[in-house]
Formats: C-alpha cells, structure tokens, sequence
C-alpha cells in the first residue's frame, strides 16, 4: 500500500484502472479488494484511492457523514494527476465513487487523457427514492462506459433502470440477483459473488480491449 493508491496487477497491463470507493466504505473494504483482485486476475493494474472524508475516518473517532459528491470533483482529478499512469487509463469506481468518476469522465476523455469509465453498482437514484434520479449529466455522456449492476440493486434495478434515457456510449452488464455490491443469493440465482466478479471482469476486459487499445 503507498501512501497514497492500492495498487496491484502486472507492471505492462493493458490499461490501468483507478477506483474510487463507495460513500460508507473505505478503499480496501472487502467487496472493493475483491473487485480489485478480479481486475488484477484478468491483466488491469488495479490503483485504488480515497477521498479526503474517508481517510481521515482512520485517524478519528469521529464518523462525518460523507459530502456531497460534486463537492468530491477536485479530489477525483487530482487522484489522476497523482497517479501519473503510463498507458490507456480507465476511471471509474464503486457506487458513489463511479457518480464522482462519470462526472468528470467527458472532459479529460475529450483531452484524450482517459479512454474509459467503469462504474460498478452505479447509485442511479438514493434506496428507496426512485424519483431522485442521479442521471441527468448520463444522457450525453460521450465516454466509453460500462456499468456493471446486479438486477436488484436498491441504487437501480434493472426494470427501473430500462426506462432511463442513458448515452448510447454506455453499456450495461447486468449481473443475477446481484445487490449493490454485486453479490447475489446463491441459493436462488445458483451464482456465488466469486462467479460474478469473474463475469465482470471478463466483461470489462472485453470492453476495455475494444475501447482501450494502445
């Protein structure tokens, strides 16, 4: 762990990930390290990363609810700045930190700066409150994008999420009974979490080669 990135996968992959972390859980919560090591497997170098808010959750008692996440922009981009990756670059994250990513994805994907945008679990509306749509700046984002969501997730199912009018850039991997972690019920779906991380990545790695040459 540098002091800074979570970083694991080959020293010449094919492209190299950065992540952000959700709203309530930390870079290396376990669905995030599970997630990054499927990546790796598969041959991304996987750079994990955390806002300012979450650090500082390892330092203090205190448990300060997270920001709002256009507050979280500045931070997103100076992660990029920092990272100084050599090669086809992909931002994205988990939940709130794939919001953050998608948010500033057009404007360095246009400064060829990044290639793609891989969020996982995407919150298109708080749980709970499908009126709240988070989608507004999706319906003409230009950036290669996949967005790998379980069917039931309560951020957007896939029956909600089939009538929102999204970028044709933007594909959707829709994993079984997937929560918003992607975990599904094995007992009733037959997938285990392990079954769709691997989908996941074998999908992103796909997409990636399509969209993410060098």
């Amino acid at each position: 762990m540098s002091e800074r990135f979570l970083i694991i996968g080959p020293d010449n992959p094919s492209a190299t990930i950065l992540l952000a972390h959700g709203a309530g859980a930390p870079m290396d919560s376990k669905s995030m390290t599970a997630t990054a090591e499927a990546l790796a497997a598969i041959g991304f170098r996987v750079a994990r990363f955390e806002f300012a808010y979450m650090a500082a959750r390892r330092t203090s008692d205190a448990r300060k609810p997270p920001p709002m996440a256009e507050t979280l922009i500045p931070e997103y981009r100076e992660a990029i700045r920092a990272l100084a990756s050599a090669g086809p670059l992909v931002i994205g994250g988990k939940s709130m930190g794939g919001r953050v990513a998608s948010m500033v994805a057009d404007e360095l994907f246009e400064k060829r700066v990044i290639c793609g945008l891989l969020c996982l679990g995407y919150p298109f509306h708080p749980p709970g409150k499908p009126q709240q749509l988070r989608t507004a700046h999706l319906k003409n984002l230009l950036t290669p994008t996949l967005i790998c969501q379980g069917t039931r997730d309560e951020f957007g199912t896939r029956e909600e999420v089939s009538t929102y009018p999204l970028s044709p850039a933007i594909s959707v991997l829709w994993l079984e009974d997937g929560d918003h972690d992607l975990a599904p019920r094995k007992k009733i779906s037959g997938f285990s979490v392990a079954d769709h991380l691997i989908t996941m990545a074998a999908r992103a790695k796909a997409w990636a080669d399509e969209n993410c040459a060098k």
